[in-house]
């Protein structure tokens, strides 16, 4: 297993923590949309973050979909993950270029600009759980960290990095997230945000060879970490035909008879993974019976 998230418990169960790796998941990410530096940087910041909330949710069917939505050029980056470690997800426009930040980093928070921070959640009730918080930093991580306190009510860290090679294939991804619970002392408070404050990025760590355990043991280093759970994390889209022809079915009688009156195949596009599928005229003809 390589890519994989580690979900552990400290302080007594005070605080909750997930980290992973993800370089391979957001490599995949990188070649199916063919992204730029900064676009893979931007949706593999949020694939991260997102594959370890998505593990957060307890139901086999249950669905997470994050949609950063801003003014900058990179037109939107939306995610969806579920809780057995699968994350999918895509950016409006993954060809662009912009220049480095003022620290000579790539500008995730430029590309995606200002905007909202959009979480839903499918739980399997009537209605999904929506939430929308306005954008902060648009650096993702500080974003996900407003999301929690503000709407969840959860006071959390997160940290999220994406390193690039020269030929600007993935060279390093990964991330990871600490929750207080309800009932955290002060003195765990006060330890916790200095020892985050104080500790070096996280491609910096991966880069030195460091685990997703070894994280959790630096960022938690004053207290007691006991790993709970080890779950492979991947990009992989459920898209089917079986899929396609539902949507095909949904768009009406008088839409399929107008794409058979023009006598032409019809090709749809899965956006998550770039899938093409094809349906003929006998095909649609068949749709309509």
């Amino acid at each position: 297993m390589n890519d994989y998230i580690v979900r552990a418990m400290a302080a007594n169960n005070q605080i909750r923590a997930f980290a992973a790796t993800t370089r391979e998941l957001v490599e995949t990410a990188r070649q199916t949309h063919n992204t730029s530096p900064v676009a893979t940087a931007a949706l593999g910041r949020l694939l991260t973050g997102s594959a370890m909330m998505g593990v957060m949710m307890k139901g086999e069917k249950d669905l997470l979909t994050v949609m950063m939505r801003g003014d900058g050029p990179i037109n939107g980056v939306t995610v969806t993950a579920d809780s057995m470690g699968n994350v999918k997800g895509y950016v409006g426009s993954p060809e662009i270029v912009i220049p480095p930040n003022y620290l000579g980093k790539l500008d995730v928070g430029g590309a995606i600009g200002y905007g909202t921070m959009t979480v839903m959640k499918d739980l399997g009730l009537k209605e999904p759980y929506v939430s929308q918080v306005a954008l902060t930093t648009s650096e993702v991580a500080e974003d996900l960290t407003y999301y929690f306190a503000s709407s969840e009510q959860v006071p959390s860290a997160v940290g999220l990095g994406v390193l690039m090679e020269k030929n600007n294939t993935v060279k390093q991804a990964g991330g990871f997230i600490i929750q207080l619970m309800p009932f955290a002392e002060d003195r765990v408070v006060d330890i916790l945000e200095k020892k985050i404050s104080d500790i070096k990025s996280v491609t910096d760590m991966l880069e030195s060879g460091m685990t997703p355990e070894d994280i959790l043991k630096e960022v938690l280093s004053e207290f007691d970490v006991e790993f709970t759970d080890k779950i492979e994390t991947k990009f992989k889209c459920n898209c089917s035909k079986e899929r396609v022809t539902k949507v095909l079915l949904s768009l009406g009688r008088k839409e399929l008879q107008d794409m058979i009156d023009e006598g032409k195949e019809v090709e749809l596009n899965c956006q998550f993974c770039n899938s093409h599928y094809k349906f003929s005229v006998d095909e649609i003809k068949e749709l309509i019976k």
